[in-house]
């Protein structure tokens, strides 16, 4: 059974868990209104993707 030889110090701990942390949301703005809205989604103030009018 594996056993750790020592104990895991704060600082080793704390340079493991540095980057665990939230990303910031990419967005772009729309081609239609300008609206920020993510990439590859459906704008929600005019409804337009990709040119088209879908909602």
């Amino acid at each position: 059974m594996a056993v750790p030889q020592r104990r895991t110090s704060k600082t080793r701990k704390a340079q493991r868990r540095a980057n665990i942390h939230l990303a910031t949301a990419t967005l772009v703005a729309c081609k239609n209104c300008g609206a920020m809205i993510k990439p590859h989604h459906v704008c929600k103030t005019c409804g337009y993707y990709d040119g088209k009018k879908v909602a």
